[in-house]
């Protein structure tokens, strides 16, 4: 696995406060993930200090967090529509609405969360945002580290897939474990215990801490060890509230929604995330499985379809899938992110 060093003359100069500030505000930022877990306090609650500081006490950051104020697959529209000021949003959970975006969610795609944060954030400004975003502001991308296959049962071939019910992170995953003769039990991060737990689904997709986030380490101890997966979420800002801020805190706010501040977000959740893998590792009761080359490339091989049905549902809006595709891994290739 990759390891990640932020040089801290780049972090301070990311947060240099801007003096003289003329509003004072206060915005409401929803998440769906529990206050404690490391998306949070490793990357949202961060980012909204770093705010608060920069606009010298002018902006305050109010953020619900744990649904508090709507589901999970809701957290977009709330935005949209001025329910939030910010939501952090998982555009996977609204399958088929963002099909550029979906390139991302594509497995076998990038191996690297931190990197990958950056280079995801400077593709899909360039060949995306515009077309399927464009009716919020977009802050930053924010996947967790390389995520895996957690079972009850020892899977390491994409054949042993067949017959079991997954819970898949996004609707592309759902897709694949469709394709391999699985069924997809599609339910929030929040309610993924109890699908097991009932008996509802027999395994999940998801960052190695969620394992300990969401308490799953007596539902699911056999644990694919390769970089199966991103699932980048997107803090995203209602327009007509960035709108109504004055000039010195709109340049609060931009100075903060960079590819910079992407892969920045990124690396404490990256961080825990292999902490947690290897207290998996450490624990008697869980079994890391690490699939052999063949098995790695019968994988990949498996997952081509999803690239074909990508192009469709981007040339079904009017896209350029080729030009798409060459962008993203051309941006992957530039931030050393590509699997």
């Amino acid at each position: 696995m990759k390891t990640h060093h932020i040089a801290l003359g780049a972090v301070l100069a990311l947060m240099i406060p801007v003096a003289g500030q003329a509003q004072d505000v206060t915005l409401r930022l929803s998440h769906w993930v529990p206050a404690g877990i490391s998306p949070a306090k490793k990357g949202i609650e961060p980012w909204a200090k770093a705010v608060e500081d920069a606009s010298g006490g002018s902006i305050a950051i109010q953020i619900f967090p744990a649904q508090q104020l709507g589901k999970a697959p809701d957290h977009y529209d709330m935005a949209k529509q001025g329910i939030v000021d910010f939501a952090w949003v998982n555009p996977g959970y609204t399958a088929g609405r963002f099909p550029i975006y979906g390139l991302t969610e594509v497995p076998f795609m990038a191996d690297d969360s931190v990197a990958g944060a950056k280079a995801i954030h400077e593709w899909y400004a360039e060949y995306g945002a515009s077309q399927e975003m464009g009716d919020v502001k977009v802050c930053f991308i924010h996947p967790h580290g390389p995520g895996a296959l957690h079972s009850k049962t020892r899977i390491t071939k994409p054949e042993e897939i067949a017959g079991k019910n997954i819970r898949p992170a996004h609707a592309t995953m759902a897709r694949f474990v469709s394709l391999l003769g699985g069924g997809p039990v599609q339910v929030p991060a929040p309610e993924v215990r109890e699908a097991l737990s009932r008996g509802t689904a027999e395994a999940v997709t998801f960052p190695w801490g969620s394992m300990y986030d969401f308490k799953l380490t007596d539902e699911v101890q056999q644990h694919l060890d390769m970089p199966f997966y991103l699932s980048a979420q997107v803090l995203v800002m209602n327009p007509a509230s960035y709108d109504a801020l004055s000039d010195a805190n709109k340049a609060v706010i931009d100075a903060h929604c960079t590819p910079e501040w992407s892969a920045k977000v990124s690396q404490g959740w990256f961080e825990d995330d292999m902490a947690a893998r290897d207290k998996l590792k450490a624990d008697p009761e869980q079994t890391l499985n690490v699939p052999t080359e063949e098995e790695v490339a019968a994988w990949r091989k498996a997952a081509e379809p999803l690239i074909g049905e990508w192009r469709e549902n981007v040339r079904a809006k009017g896209g350029d899938p080729d030009a798409i595709l060459e962008g993203y891994i051309k941006a992957l290739e530039a931030n050393d992110a590509r699997y």
